[in-house]
């Protein structure tokens, strides 16, 4: 990682290649985004960190160097709490990736060449922290996106916190000691509410957390023991390897908005099979994560 600490501002320096403008434009998305604010061309979030919790711009030098500056004299006092926040912004935008092998294999790659030519410098935007990557995988099962932005907004605004004027995501320790109805009251199914519930739990008493994945001796020792967690599926375990954890093979196969994706580029009348999507995908082996990633960006 490579940053600056200016006090009051800290800036950091991306590796190419990368486009703040691209990644701002998926980032605006959404409408109904709740985390995170865009304003000319600047995000405005408040990031909880180990010892306090700030509120911080990110804009870019030169559509580069990424400059984050505390707002509203939220300013930490020492410097291991600003390195938190280089680092989250760092995991955020996935900047330890090396993407120049990924262009080299989409330009030779049928599905991938336009997308990855249409958002050069895109990154794998994730959700660094297991719960709330856990969180949005399960509040988003079986429902279109527009419905589930709409539950993750009616979840955090209900049992999240407030710094100033920007929301955190709800804490583990606070949803492990919410009743089913509670969160069945937000409109979601009493399962979410329960695998919710139960993933808050085995968080907040250190049963599982995003070291002890990183530390699976393989991807499928991962991702098995995702699967293991009740209400935890393939699609779900694979969104938040992918998302969250950072395995380049990643692959949701059963997304529908992959599938939408195939059936867009290849002008099919109707979505593939798992097989031909399989077929295609033996050329993106260790890069299955940022074609899925590119894929999905093209439906937008």
């Amino acid at each position: 990682m490579q940053w600056e600490d200016h006090h009051a501002l800290l800036r950091i320096f991306t590796p190419k290649p990368f486009s703040f403008k691209e990644n701002v434009a998926y980032l605006a998305r959404s409408a109904d985004e709740c985390m995170f604010e865009i304003t000319d061309d600047k995000i405005y979030r408040a990031l909880p960190l180990n010892h306090t919790n700030v509120l911080i711009e990110i804009s870019a030098e030169q559509d580069q160097t990424l400059v984050a500056r505390f707002l509203e004299g939220t300013e930490p006092q020492h410097k291991e709490d600003r390195a938190e926040v280089a680092r989250y912004i760092w995991d955020w935008f996935d900047l330890e990736t090396d993407l120049q092998p990924f262009y080299a294999l989409a330009e030779k790659d049928p599905l991938l060449r336009e997308p990855a030519a249409k958002f050069y410098g895109l990154r794998n935007v994730g959700l660094p922290d297991l719960f709330e990557a856990l969180a949005w995988g399960i509040l988003g099962q079986q429902i279109n996106l527009t419905y589930a932005y709409t539950l993750k907004r009616r979840f955090v605004e209900t049992f999240g916190e407030k710094k100033g004027s920007y929301w955190l995501f709800p804490k583990p320790e606070k949803v492990a000691s919410l009743q089913v109805e509670e969160l069945a009251a937000l409109k979601m199914t009493q399962k979410k509410a329960e695998y919710l519930i139960d993933v808050a739990n085995r968080i907040s008493k250190g049963k599982l957390s995003k070291e002890q994945l990183l530390a699976a001796e393989s991807f499928k020792d991962a991702e098995s023991m995702l699967t293991g967690i009740r209400g935890i599926g393939p699609w779900t375990a694979n969104y938040v390897l992918m998302r969250c954890l950072r395995y380049p093979s990643a692959f949701p196969i059963d997304d529908v908005g992959l599938q939408n994706a195939f059936k867009l580029m290849l002008g099919y009348d109707e979505k593939p099979t798992k097989e031909e999507i399989r077929q295609y995908a033996e050329n993106w082996k260790g890069w299955e994560t940022y074609a899925t990633f590119y894929l999905w960006r093209m439906l937008y």
